[in-house]
């Protein structure tokens, strides 16, 4: 069976459409790496209260540590932050929370041991060879033919990671800027030295939560939309939240922005299946003299929405309907204007593809998350440090919300090799990045003690 018969058996042939999937060939420098022993933990982190979007609720989030050895005696722990919700959330319902989280780390076990079998010289030629594999595994173990590739990419993170790791290892690649293959390095050239925190504002957030964000600096608001239930159910609520928040912020003023008023995004989760009930949520920000401080919505419709989005008025950034560079080119046809990056829930391998795509048509990305642990922060945040600025922004733009919704955050913070780090401190809604940040790859090549002791030797 030829690669296109197996990608189209293995259901991806709606996210690789048409475009050349023969990869994108290493610099002949680059070794054939060659893993010949793998090994994977996991670890059940509590959140401080049940975390809602996309319609529905989570209690925890199971963190994925896996670990590559090489042929060369080389070997590399990359982590990951499951999230079933966002990765499926049709089969979310489907399980138990826990049932869930175990048939994505099921998933990642057996990734591993397609990657024993599949010699590569990038992350991202490794990711080419064994996507159609992968997303056939993650149907059989699932049950569900009609898996979401999301749900495939997330439970992927920590090898790629961990791939990428071995790859700088065995190539004596020292950083990221270093590792990043030449075809990538253009689209992540840029240093700010400054990245704007998207904060999240879930379902049940106070108004008194919202005020004491204001005052600690924070001027970038992210709101979740999409609530649970039908859809007039959800627009009511979506509608009320917004009235909320911007009852609660529309006073606050900041240094950041033009204006010197406070921004706001909405980011729907793909819930609407409507251009015309989007657009009833626009006219009463405009009502309420919310629209002008909206600066972009993430993803707002279902996955089969293909409505033309230009004549809504604000910039839409697609994210979860992007699996491939086909379905990026769509979206900017149907007027979106940016893409939102997920290198801790697609792959870093897939984001760099995606900033070379965006960069080449002259759209604009942001970095969204996933609610990660610190380390994984800093993975996603050398995305952000390297993309253009965000237009209306003036510096690169990245979400982070762990701090606010896992319970034992402080002690997950002391497993990050460079805690305490000035880069890793939240001031006045920013990340202030130095030259120590790029130096050191925000820690991300740093061993991990916590996460070492969790592959000790059996006894």
């Amino acid at each position: 069976m030829d690669r296109r018969q197996f990608i189209k058996n293995a259901g991806l042939t709606a996210a690789f459409g048409n475009i050349d999937i023969s990869g994108f060939p290493s610099p002949a420098k680059d070794k054939l790496i060659n893993v010949v022993s793998t090994d994977s933990n996991f670890e059940r982190e509590k959140l401080a209260r049940p975390f809602g979007f996309k319609g529905g609720y989570l209690t925890e989030l199971w963190q994925v540590a896996s670990k590559m050895q090489s042929a060369e005696g080389r070997s590399a722990i990359g982590l990951c932050t499951q999230s079933v919700l966002y990765g499926d959330a049709d089969l979310f319902t489907r399980y138990s929370e826990n049932g869930g989280n175990a048939l994505m780390y099921a998933l990642t076990d057996k990734i591993l041991a397609l990657v024993k079998k599949t010699p590569f010289r990038d992350p991202i030629e490794l990711l080419e060879k064994i996507l159609p594999r992968v997303a056939e595994e993650g149907k059989q173990i699932t049950g569900k033919d009609d898996l979401n590739v999301n749900f495939v990419y997330n439970a992927l993170i920590s090898v790629d990671n961990a791939a990428w790791l071995l790859y700088a290892a065995e190539n004596g690649y020292k950083t990221f800027d270093a590792m990043t293959p030449a075809p990538y390095k253009k689209a992540l050239s840029h240093r700010n030295d400054k990245i704007a925190i998207m904060y999240q504002v879930p379902y049940k957030m106070t108004p008194e939560d919202l005020t004491r964000a204001a005052e600690q600096g924070f001027y970038v608001f992210k709101i979740k939309g999409g609530f649970p239930g039908s859809q007039s159910e959800m627009l009511e609520g979506d509608m009320a939240k917004l009235t909320e928040v911007h009852t609660a912020l529309k006073n606050f003023r900041t240094p950041h922005t033009a204006n010197g008023k406070l921004i706001y995004t909405l980011d729907p989760n793909a819930r609407y299946e409507k251009k015309e009930t989007l657009a009833r949520y626009l006219d009463h920000a405009k009502k309420i003299g919310a629209f002008d401080q909206m600066l972009l919505i993430e993803e707002p419709f279902v996955e089969t929405n293909n409505e033309d989005v230009r004549d809504l008025g604000v910039r839409m950034v697609a994210d979860e309907s992007v699996h491939v560079e086909a379905d990026a080119i769509k979206r900017f046809e149907q007027g979106y204007g940016g893409l939102a990056l997920k290198g801790i829930a697609k792959s870093l391998s897939l984001s760099m593809r995606m900033a070379k795509l965006a960069y080449e048509r002259d759209q604009p990305c942001l970095c969204a998350d996933l609610t990660v642990n610190p380390i994984l922060i800093d993975w996603n945040k050398n995305l952000a440090a390297r993309l253009k600025p965000f237009p209306g922004i003036g510096a690169g733009l990245m979400e982070t919300n762990g701090d606010m919704n896992y319970r034992d955050w402080k002690r997950m913070e002391g497993y990050h090799p460079r805690n305490g780090a000035s880069w890793t401190q939240r001031r006045d809604g920013v990340f202030e990045l130095n030259d120590d940040f790029y130096k050191a790859s925000g820690g991300i090549f740093e061993p991990s003690v916590h996460y070492q002791e969790m592959f000790a030797p059996r006894v």
